[in-house]
C-alpha cells in the first residue's frame, strides 16, 4: 500500500493544527511499514495504539480551539470526531481478533489516512477559515 504524504496543500495556517496533522500522516505511515517489514503482532499493536492515542489527544486539543473560539459548527465537528474515534476502535478490535494480518492493517490505515485528508481539506480549512476571520 502507498504511503500518505503530507503536502502543503493540506496546511490550515493554524501552527499546532499542522504539527498534529503531520504527526498523525507520521503514525499512519509507520503503522504500514511496520505490517510491510512484518515486525509481528505486538510491533503492529504498539503503532496502532500510539496512532489511536495520539488521534484522541488531536481531537481534544481540536475541539478545545474551536471552544476557544466559539466555532459554530462545533457540534459537527465533534461529530465527525467521534464516528471516527468508533470506526478506529472497531478497525482494533477486528486486528485483536482476527490478528494483525497486513491486508487488515493496510484496510485500516487506507480508511483512517483517506478519512484523514479528507476531513483535513474540508472540515479542518472551513475551521481554520473561521478562525483567521475572528482573530
Amino acid at each position: 500500500m502507498a504511503k500518505y504524504e503530507w503536502d502543503d496543500s493540506l496546511l490550515t495556517g493554524q501552527p499546532a493544527i499542522d504539527t498534529q496533522h503531520k504527526e498523525l500522516f507520521k503514525a499512519v505511515n509507520d503503522l504500514l511499514e511496520t505490517a510491510e517489514a512484518d515486525k509481528g503482532g505486538d510491533a503492529i499493536k504498539k503503532s496502532l495504539d500510539f496512532l489511536t492515542d495520539y488521534t484522541i489527544k488531536h481531537f481534544f486539543d481540536e475541539q478545545q480551539i474551536q471552544q476557544k473560539y466559539g466555532y459554530p459548527d462545533y457540534q459537527n465537528h465533534v461529530k465527525y470526531h467521534e464516528e471516527f474515534k468508533a470506526t478506529v476502535r472497531d478497525m482494533s478490535h477486528q486486528l485483536i481478533l482476527k490478528g494483525s494480518s497486513k491486508a487488515l492493517v493496510d484496510e485500516l490505515c487506507k480508511k483512517f489516512g483517506d478519512w484523514l485528508v479528507n476531513h483535513i481539506e474540508i472540515q479542518d480549512k472551513k475551521l481554520a477559515d473561521y478562525i483567521r476571520k475572528k482573530s
